[in-house]
């Protein structure tokens, strides 16, 4: 399993932006698909977006499209999410993940700790 450790997470008012990374340690990214999930308090956590092993797809949730943008940087083993046009609804803790190609929590085997995005109205 990789190791995978988020940053970029903060407080941002709605209309900002905010640029998540994640970083590998461990076997090469670079063979996994890479996804990030979202959990707001007192719900489950849910597919935001996902970027292929190869960069050439990716995937987004319907309330994130056209405004976060997922890319990968295989030489530095690293994952990001670019969020602009931020909501207040956008608030949740973040988590990287690693494996599969897909939507479902099950289909990554490998995920961090979090970072926590909050949204100011």
């Amino acid at each position: 399993q990789e190791h995978l450790v988020e940053s970029g997470g903060g407080l941002v008012q709605a209309g900002g932006s905010l640029r998540l990374s994640c970083a590998a340690s461990g076997r090469a990214l670079a063979t996994y698909a890479v996804a990030w999930f979202r959990q707001a308090p007192g719900k489950e956590r849910t597919f935001v977006s996902a970027i292929t092993w190869s960069g050439t797809m990716t995937n987004y949730a319907d309330s994130v499209k056209g405004r976060f943008t997922i890319s990968r940087d295989s030489a530095k083993n690293m994952a990001f999410l670019q969020m602009t046009s931020l909501k207040p609804e956008d608030t949740a803790v973040y988590y990287c993940a690693a494996g599969g190609w897909g939507t479902l929590i099950k289909e990554y085997s490998s995920w961090g700790q979090g970072t926590q995005v909050t949204v100011s109205a």
